[in-house]
């Protein structure tokens, strides 16, 4: 038998630390948090998707009272973001999460089916994304999304 270790690095920042654009990035997210509609969660989600190009998409997450045919605030920015401009590379993505009348003091993490989708632009396009993930005491900076989704499933995987 061997054993593996898989780590994942991040960098923990003051949200005042972070560069302006960073910064900027994270403000769209949280403006998107009052556009969610999370009547049976209270757990309000906003993003904001930037594209090489400069251009910013945002998205906040919709429920429906049929559970799974609601989506998370990270698919829905970035396949707008995708559909607007299939051919520009995602740079980076903000998170940030409202519930009980507050951000979340400790950043929130995507969940499984959004981190598939940030690895399958990220390798669509052969660029890391930068991962900020917001909380009211400090922010994750995760470099790509491998960093969230160390053993992953690509398109290698369907080619044997």
């Amino acid at each position: 038998m061997q054993r593996k270790t898989i780590e994942t690095n991040l960098s923990i920042y003051k949200f005042d630390e972070l560069e302006e654009s960073k910064q900027e990035l994270i403000h769209k997210a949280k403006e998107q948090v009052n556009k969610a509609y999370a009547p049976y969660s209270g757990f309000f989600v906003g993003a904001a998707v930037e594209l090489e190009n400069g251009e910013i998409f945002a998205g906040s997450n919709q429920e429906n009272s049929a559970y799974p045919s609601g989506l998370c605030a990270e698919r829905i920015a970035m396949f707008y973001a995708n559909a607007q401009y299939p051919d520009v590379a995602v740079k980076s993505i903000a998170i940030a999460a409202f519930t009980n009348g507050n951000y979340l003091q400790e950043p929130i993490t995507p969940c499984g089916s959004c981190r598939q989708v940030l690895l399958e632009s990220e390798m669509r396009f052969e660029k890391d994304i930068t991962i900020l993930l917001y909380g009211t005491k400090y922010v994750f900076v995760l470099e790509n999304v491998k960093q969230l989704l160390p053993l992953c499933f690509e398109k290698n995987n369907l080619q044997g």
